[in-house]
């Protein structure tokens, strides 16, 4: 296999810091036939969300507050074991902990304004409406005897 893809952005001109970055092995319970119980191919990564400096303060605090649930002192984990092989279990929780530290220092959505419903269409909706109950009340057997 090839050598891990470079450093994983997360927004703009951020991304993970390799240093920081706490890599584990295990067996994995995951495809790999005989292979499978000789080699570490699951892969968890763990990231020290609490005490990084590479993220902006304003974007570490989003983040810890949006993953508060996730968090274990302070630290996210992110676990992979869908590849056979290692290298590629790696690749995958890295691209997978980038996207969720992406998600979570995203600057909230922008509040949505109210907007009127003109008027003209409000009274063609009672037009309508009262028309509609005309034509069911015609409907009604009383008349035909």
């Amino acid at each position: 296999m090839g050598c891990m893809s470079g450093p994983y952005l997360i927004r703009g001109s951020v991304s993970l810091p390799e240093a920081e970055l706490i890599w584990r092995f295990s067996r994995s319970s995951g495809p790999g036939g005989q292979h499978v119980n000789t080699s570490d191919s699951q892969v968890e990564l763990r990231f020290d969300l609490a005490r990084t400096e590479a993220l902006p303060q304003v974007w570490k605090e989003r983040a810890l507050h949006r993953l508060a649930g996730r968090l274990v002192d302070g630290v996210v984990s992110v676990r992979a074991s869908e590849h056979r092989s290692q290298w590629r279990n790696r690749e995958a929780a890295a691209v997978r902990l980038a996207t969720l530290l992406a998600e979570a220092t995203a600057p909230p959505p922008k509040p949505r304004k109210p907007t009127r419903i003109p008027r003209g269409i409000n009274e063609r909706r009672l037009r309508e409406k009262k028309q509609r109950s005309e034509t069911k009340r015609g409907r009604t057997g009383r008349d035909w005897g």
